[in-house]
């Protein structure tokens, strides 16, 4: 399912309406693109020739005809991933703002291998923005990567640093490689088809270039699609394809344990709190810190510590000005 032709027309003709899980791509930036290697002295002698970028001019309906044929082909509750530079990311997102599709997150990739300059700043960061298409809920797979408890040696959460929306990865270095002129490095796109798509699921690429995207998918047991224009990098790189097993790169993923806070969207019954009651006040009498207490109790019912807090405070609100054995 990959076709050697521009996203927008071929979406139209092969494409069904609301039949792609995940959409990750990152379009042209509309900034001679096919020109950089002259401005910043680039050796390309490995890059694949043909790179077609966008004029600035035409940037604006560009960014509008392919996003609306993303909208359409996205299933209610799939998600996309954009990655876009600075300088069109305004039409990016006004285009995105003229459909339904839902925003949910705006992230900054920060990467090694910034553009050198001396009298500004230096560039060193992408914008991927994630939009979902509502109608159903969206695949969010919270705890794929790292477990609900898992710490690093600060104490800090892993989890909640693997989902902060500041994602600091590298660039890959692939000298003396075939290469295509932009490439999304595999633990960017790994984190996305993690995140956002199950086995099976179809992931869509509107701009193929170096077929990151649909070999991270594949090689997760994912079904892929998506166009490219440029016929030497589509015929280079669909060898590339052929050669892939399905779901080979499943065991290079880091194995997750079990999460412990197993209970912790599940409702709450009133036994179960009279009993997260009882016991918090025989583990205090026992001389146990409040937050000793909690974390003992957390371990044994499964439910998060701050959920377990919000409990006891309530009780401990229901019984004053009366002293009370939860003080």
């Amino acid at each position: 399912m990959f076709y050697n032709e521009d996203c927008i027309h071929g979406a139209k003709k092969y494409i069904a309406d609301n039949s792609v899980d995940l959409i990750i791509t990152d379009p042209p930036y509309g900034i001679k693109g096919d020109k950089l290697d002259k401005h910043y002295n680039r050796n390309e002698s490995h890059v694949i020739d043909g790179y077609i970028d966008i004029p600035a001019n035409e940037y604006e309906t560009f960014s509008f005809d392919w996003i609306m044929e993303a909208e359409r082909v996205l299933k209610p509750g799939g998600s996309m991933y954009i990655v876009s530079g600075y300088t069109n990311l305004r039409h990016i997102l006004n285009a995105l703002a003229s459909t339904k599709l839902k925003e949910i997150n705006h992230i900054i990739w920060k990467y090694n291998f910034g553009v050198y300059t001396k009298n500004k700043f230096i560039s060193s960061h992408y914008h991927i923005l994630l939009y979902v298409k509502e109608g159903a809920k969206a695949t969010f797979n919270t705890h794929c990567r790292f477990a609900d408890t898992e710490k690093d040696t600060n104490n800090g959460s892993l989890n909640y640093q693997d989902r902060e929306d500041v994602w600091i990865i590298n660039r890959e270095y692939k000298p003396r490689k075939v290469k295509n002129k932009n490439e999304l490095p595999s633990e960017l796109l790994k984190k996305m088809v993690q995140y956002s798509s199950n086995e099976n699921d179809l992931v869509c690429d509107f701009f193929l270039g170096s077929f990151s995207t649909a070999k991270i998918a594949i090689g997760l047991n994912r079904r892929a699609c998506g166009f490219e224009k440029n016929a030497i990098a589509f015929n280079h790189q669909i060898e590339q394809i052929k050669s892939l097993k399905p779901g080979e790169l499943l065991t290079t993923l880091r194995k997750v344990p079990d999460n412990e806070l197993f209970a912790q969207n599940m409702p709450l019954s009133e036994e179960e709190r009279t009993n997260i009651i009882n016991t918090f006040i025989d583990l205090k009498s026992q001389g146990l810190t409040k937050k000793d207490a909690l974390e003992e109790i957390s371990k044994k019912c499964g439910r998060g510590y701050w959920s377990l807090l919000r409990i006891i405070e309530k009780a401990e609100k229901a019984t004053s000005p009366t002293p009370s054995e939860f003080i």
